[in-house]
């Protein structure tokens, strides 16, 4: 694990006992480039201001060069430098701010946040968001004065040489509770160089990897010198204390699985899947319109943006024809309609919650391909097969447990070459992490249905052919590029 190093404007700003931690102050760091040369430190910077050009602000914009993790960013001091650069922010801080205070009186302005939490429990909750959209060590929360309800006037850092003694107590509580972690006991004799965090959901039920697949993982990866921990969506506060972040939650910009990508992109941690893959690839809308502009093959589709467009699918794609909602995972949000009277009662239906859907010509094969693809190059060939009686690999009308078709893997030497070469067109119009590129092979030719962000990665399954050379270059690329 890296060491954390604490940033002082001077030494005798902080208690050097209060903390195990490495102390020192802006000016040697800076003076001093070298001094952490093949290491990857975590550094919190208390300097006494964050102000453009001061001491403060270089520090944290020569960690960034120097490779080192380090809080604030100067993405977030250049964000909370005028209120109008981070007002996108307020209306969901008003909300939850005004929901902790529902019942009670309103906190005293300014709420003062150290590293996510406030000593007033009733702000728990948006102590962190706080602290997920500006993530710096102490921040000042100043209230609107006799405003009808409780509003949020401006948001900027607290100023360290203005602290109390009780307050710079609360300081440093918050600090050991953020830098502090619980460690496992050593499976083996040889201490893990990186710690990598794997989100899951223990509860989901069609998760990417199943625990069981998880476990193989972490042997696989121990034996590279890296530990794998499971952690789930309350461990958000103590992200930072690992090296990695691998997302093994059905993912979506709605919910806490962009959170985890944004704040470890934030700390510069590599992660699957990253912010960007997520935004681009959770919606189908985007999909077609990036793979049209990169001449990769989809089936004919259209957008329908309301009902004056039901009659110009009928006409260009016939029926039946498969209609999708933007954001559906797992096969879900994917529907056939047989006729134009289906199409006006799904479409008509799903347009009262989205703007826009995608209306697909139908291509009715036996199995769909999926080709994984990690870091623009191909990871494992499946052939996924359609469900018992289903057009879809998942078939999720059962009325109970969703019912799944069975699979047929390929090394990636068997998989026929126009079929690997279209999984990698795709998957790099996307990025550099991990994805599935599922793909139906016909007699007009191999077309793109969908690029996943998580693609499935089941023990016994993608790496039923490959094996564990899956699993290590899954691991190699997160060091890679911890190293860089």
């Amino acid at each position: 694990m890296s060491q954390w190093v604490v940033l002082v404007g001077r030494l005798a700003d902080l208690d050097n006992s209060a903390t195990p931690h490495k102390m020192m102050t802006s000016r040697d760091y800076l003076a001093r480039p070298a001094l952490f040369r093949g290491q990857r430190p975590k550094i919190i910077n208390l300097s006494r201001t964050y102000a453009y050009q001061s001491r403060g602000y270089y520090a944290s914009l020569l960690a960034e060069a120097r490779g080192h993790r380090i809080i604030p960013s100067v993405e977030t001091m250049i964000d909370l430098s005028e209120k109008k650069l981070y007002e996108n922010a307020l209306p969901e801080l008003d909300s939850v701010l005004r929901k902790a205070c529902d019942k009670g009186e309103a906190p005293v302005s300014p709420i003062r946040i150290y590293f996510g939490y406030s000593s007033d429990h009733r702000l728990e909750r948006f102590a962190k968001l706080v602290f997920d959209w500006f993530r710096a060590p102490a921040l000042d929360i100043h209230l609107e004065p006799n405003a009808a309800t409780t509003t949020i006037r401006r948001i900027g850092f607290s100023t360290l040489g203005k602290l109390d003694e009780t307050e710079m107590s609360r300081l440093y509580a918050a600090m050991e509770r953020y830098t502090g972690r619980e460690w496992r006991a050593a499976k083996t004799k040889t201490p893990a160089k990186y710690t990598f965090a794997t989100l899951y959901d223990p509860r989901e039920e069609l998760p990417p990897s199943s625990v069981d697949t998880l476990k193989h993982w972490a042997r696989v990866a121990a034996r590279l010198g890296v530990d794998v921990e499971p952690i789930t969506r309350k461990d958000l506060p103590r992200l930072a204390n690992f090296d990695a972040l691998f997302i093994r939650e059905t993912t979506s910009i709605s919910n806490h699985t962009y959170r985890f990508a944004r704040r470890a992109m934030q700390e510069g941690m590599p992660v699957i899947d990253d912010p960007i893959s997520m935004i681009r690839c959770t919606n189908k809308v985007y999909l077609n319109e990036l793979m049209a502009a990169n001449a990769v093959a989809c089936p004919p589709s259209l957008m329908i943006a309301g009902r004056e467009d039901f009659k110009r699918a009928a006409d260009e794609l016939g029926f039946p024809m498969v209609l999708k909602i933007p954001d559906g995972s797992f096969s879900r949000g994917v529907k056939k309609v047989d006729d134009f009277a289906g199409l006006e009662k799904l479409a008509g239906a799903w347009l009262e919650d989205s703007d826009l859907l995608i209306a697909q010509k139908f291509m009715p094969t036996k199995f769909d391909w999926r080709i994984g693809v990690l870091g623009g190059e191909p990871l494992f060939s499946v052939q996924y097969l359609m469900a018992k009686s289903h057009w879809q690999i998942i078939n999720h009308e059962t009325g109970g447990r969703p019912m799944e078709g069975g699979f047929k893997s390929f090394s990636l030497g068997e998989t026929p070459p126009h079929v690997l070469d279209a999984g990698l067109r795709a998957a790099r119009c996307i990025g550099d992490g991990l994805y599935g590129v599922d793909l139906k092979e016909t007699d007009d030719g191999v077309f793109v249905i969908e690029v996943n962000d998580n693609p499935n990665l089941e023990h016994g399954v993608e790496d039923s052919i490959e094996k564990d050379e899956v699993w290590t270059r899954l691991t190699r690329w997160f060091v890679d590029r911890i190293v860089r």
